[in-house]
């Protein structure tokens, strides 16, 4: 038997509409995986749940953070953690939606923290980066601050180059020596919750047309305006690469490096690639039950996921 609900999928899919209907059904609250939503202030290039939707079920780590602040994965899964049992203290059913594969991963298995090595939180910042932008994103990082420590480095060593980061963020120097743990962290089998877990998904050309559009409407929505304030906090690169696809597009356009129409584009390229990598990592997760929003209805998929987990099959 399941003691909650995870709704997972690539960005866009539809996930916080479900997430609230299948909780309604299941007299449950949301618990966010989102590492992006977190933060105060940065709604429309999150993409938060409307006030509509949060209005209906109480939404757990939304809006947590400061964007000036770095947030960990060890964070994330102390406070998620105890948003979790909050919910089913009070006889309710966690519904934990995102797509932060990470933040799930955090839930679903016992990950020692204190045995990483290093600065945790700021990698943790790189992990996120390189899971949401691509390695060679987090490489061009390192070329930046440090062109001497990036060329004896392979582009496609995600670890190293995230340890060399590390080095030149705590004293400016080059990479270190020593052992980089895979993540950071040690992990074993074992989580905070034994969860129900369904992922949804559409077929490509649907998805990048609600990409696009999505990205239109951020927009309209007053995406440059947001991108203005968080220019303001004079944030470092690598805090910007945290803070989720968008708002380093928009700030090169608004600081002059390329002209709207491109920063829109790249918002757009980079999302989809993000979404095609979310995928990668959510078919790790071979018992989740797939549903395809293509081929069915949002109704008929919550009808799906609450059938499987009505009261009596929940602990």
């Amino acid at each position: 038997m399941s003691d909650s609900v995870i709704i997972m999928g690539p960005t866009a899919v539809g996930k916080s509409g479900i997430a609230v209907d299948v909780a309604e059904k299941l007299n449950g609250e949301i618990v966010s995986a989102d590492s992006m939503q977190i933060y105060r202030g940065l709604d429309i290039g999150t993409a938060k749940p409307p006030a509509e939707l949060l209005a209906r079920i109480p939404h757990h780590m939304i809006d947590v953070a400061d964007p000036e602040g770095g947030y960990s994965v060890a964070k994330y899964r102390r406070e998620a953690g105890a948003a979790v049992r909050g919910v089913m203290s009070r006889g309710r059913t966690p519904v934990i939606a995102g797509g932060t594969g990470l933040y799930l991963h955090s839930l679903l298995f016992d990950m020692d923290f204190g045995s990483a090595k290093g600065d945790a939180p700021a990698r943790a910042e790189w992990e996120r980066a390189a899971e949401e932008r691509g390695k060679e994103y987090v490489y061009a990082l390192l070329e930046e601050r440090s062109p001497d420590a990036a060329k004896r480095i392979h582009p496609n060593n995600l670890h190293r180059v995230i340890r060399a980061l590390e080095r030149v963020s705590a004293d400016g120097g080059a990479e270190g020596s020593g052992v980089y743990r895979p993540f950071g962290f040690d992990l074993r089998r074992g989580g905070l919750i034994d969860p129900a877990i369904f992922l949804l998904t559409r077929d490509r050309p649907e998805l990048v047309r609600r990409i696009d559009e999505r990205v239109d409407g951020m927009v309209k929505g007053g995406l440059a305006q947001e991108a203005e304030r968080l220019m303001k906090l004079d944030l470092p690169i690598g805090r910007i690469a945290g803070l989720g696809i968008g708002y380093r597009e928009m700030i090169g356009y608004l600081r002059g490096e390329y002209g709207r129409d491109e920063a829109i584009e790249l918002i757009k390229i980079h999302t989809r690639r993000y979404a095609k990598r979310q995928m990668t990592w959510f078919k790790r997760y071979g018992e989740a039950q797939v549903i395809n929003l293509s081929h069915t209805s949002d109704s008929e998929a919550v009808a799906e996921i609450t059938k499987k987990l009505s009261p009596h099959n929940l602990i």
